[in-house]
Parts: structure tokens; sequence; C-alpha cells
């Protein structure tokens, strides 16, 4: 049986994930319960995700081309990709250009396999909700490239390696996510290593950014605060569309309240089978104390206590003892 505060526990968290189902997990929405996503859907795990569904891409894979893979429906705006080389083929021609990246000669692949595969990631919309980087604006959405091992496309959770460019930098180039510029701002370029740290570094030239290692990128301009006392107000709506959003507000609230309903009827049932539990364990122990013998109340100077109406067990005499 469920304690008071293991019962608590267990509505909490069966609140969360119910407003979270009625929210649907889309981009905006995700925000808002950002907590709850990142404990269980971190960037390393969809790094994870990403390579698994990149490689399904390989049906009939033929080594150097690129090969687009598609992403679960919970992830719209992800696009991904994948490419499979071998590594002494990477580090003597390079990759001329792999989507956005422009990989050069001298690419160290550790540990050496003989084939690898980089996987291309394109986050979109959902950018800001893996990879928030406070006081700063993304330019361009946050663009990955990281190597598997691909010497065995069966295998699940394949390795993954660490590439190393040992001479000319790679390069990411942003100019189709920003033609031009905003006037009077300093781009930074935005690297995320694999292991969270976040690296701000000047443009290269003409929205270019350069790495030597693998990881996340983008570009950024610091987001200026507002300033004191002033209210941020939210977009207003398209034109036409407030009956829809009062529609699906109401929606939203329906389903909250009849979820808030469930968990008070379910808090009900756990507080009245604890009760019942324990007045079922309350008469039992009354019939055990029924079942004894009742004794005489008799008076012991000004109070009354309970006395035996007289000696339960007759003494009797060992005759082969009397003389």
């Amino acid at each position: 049986m469920l304690s008071g505060a293991a019962a608590m526990r267990l509505l909490r968290r069966s609140l969360v994930v119910l407003v979270a189902i009625v929210l649907g997990f889309r981009p905006g929405s995700v925000a808002a319960v950002q907590n709850v996503v990142s404990d269980v859907e971190s960037g390393r795990a969809l790094d994870v995700l990403l390579q698994d569904y990149a490689y399904r891409a390989f049906i009939h894979p033929k080594t150097g081309v690129p090969y687009d893979g598609a992403v679960p429906g919970n992830l719209t705006g992800v696009e991904i990709s994948v490419l499979r080389l071998r590594s002494g083929s990477l580090r003597t021609w390079g990759v001329a250009m792999y989507k956005e990246f422009e990989i050069p000669t001298g690419i160290i692949v550790r540990p050496y396999v003989v084939r690898l595969g980089l996987v291309y990631q394109n986050l979109g919309n959902w950018s800001s909700v893996y990879y928030p980087l406070p006081g700063y604006r993304y330019l361009a959405p946050i663009l990955g490239l990281l190597a598997y091992n691909a010497s065995n496309l069966s295998a699940t959770n394949s390795p993954e390696l660490d590439i190393t460019a040992s001479g000319s930098p790679i390069i990411i180039n942003f100019t189709r996510f920003i033609p031009v510029l905003p006037s009077g701002t300093s781009p930074k370029c935005v690297r995320i290593d694999l292991n969270g740290s976040v690296d701000l570094s000047s443009t290269v030239s003409n929205n270019m950014c350069s790495t030597t290692r693998q990881g996340h990128f983008s570009v950024a301009i610091e987001s200026p605060s507002p300033s004191p006392g002033m209210a941020v107000l939210p977009p207003p709506p398209p034109a036409g569309g407030s009956k829809r959003s009062s529609q699906r507000a109401a929606r939203i609230a329906g389903s909250v309240l009849g979820s808030s309903a469930v968990l008070a009827i379910l808090a009900l049932s756990v507080s009245w089978a604890r009760k019942h539990g324990q007045g079922k364990d309350i008469r039992r122990m009354e019939r055990a104390a029924e079942a004894g013998e009742a004794l005489r109340v008799a008076p012991v100077g000004e109070t009354r206590a309970p006395s035996a109406t007289a000696t339960r067990t007759q003494p009797l005499l060992e005759h082969e003892y009397v003389t």
C-alpha cells in the first residue's frame, strides 16, 4: 500500500505527464515544460536517437554518397543526413562540401576504424530547446557533425568516434541561413562541445565559422535584456485565428480540468484504501481481545481493576510423596 508521501509524488508526476501530453510537446510548449524535458531528453540522448534514424537510410549504401534520413514525428523540423567514408580516404581527400561543412584533408579519426559515418544534424526550431544560450539569440539553426563507426551498419548503438583536423580547419558556411547580417551587429560563432561546454569566437568571414573538432555549431548575437520594469508583451494573434485559439484554449483547459478531476478521485481512493486497511486491522485486534476470558472488575481502594474470580488451576498433592 502506498504511503501518503509516495501517493503525492505519484500524483505530481502524473499531473506533469498529463499536462505535457495535453500541450503536445510542440517547440513552443516544450519551452514551458523544459525542466521536465531536460531530465528525459538531453542533447546527448538526441544525438544517439538521430544517429539511429540516420543509419536507417543505409538501404544499399555507397561510399561517399550522402543519404538523407527521416526523423520521428515529434521532432518535425529536424533534418538529418549520413555520409559513409573510408578513414584513409577522408584523411587523404577530405570532403569538398557536405551540406554546410567543408572538410579539409588531414582529418584524424580516433579510434581508427576502416569505415566511418558522418552524421549531419540541422536542429531547426528545436535549437534553443536542446541548446539554450542565455543572453544570445541564434541567427541560424544548430548544425551538428558527429562521427560514428560504420563498419557494421546492422549494429545498434554504434560507437562514437573523435575526428580532429590536423591541418586546415573545418569550415561551416551559414550563408543560406543568414544571407545578410543585421546592421550594427557583431555575430559570434557558437561551438558546443560534446561535453556541453560552449565556446564563442569571431566569424571567419561572410557568415562562416571554423573548427578543428566535431560538435554542434551556430551563429548568434547578443540579445539585450529588457529594461527593469518593462513588460514583455506577447505577439498579437494572427488575423482570423482568435476563434481557433479560443477553441484550442478551451480544449486544453477542459483536458486539464478533467485530468485534475481524475487525479482528485485517485487521491480519494488512495486515502479511503489506507483508512479501510487501518479499520480492518483495528477490528481484527478487537476480535482477538474479545476471544480471551473476561475478568471481573473489583474495587481496589478508590479505583476499580480487573481481578480473577477464582484460582484457575487447583493445586494437587503428589500422593507418592505423602508420608
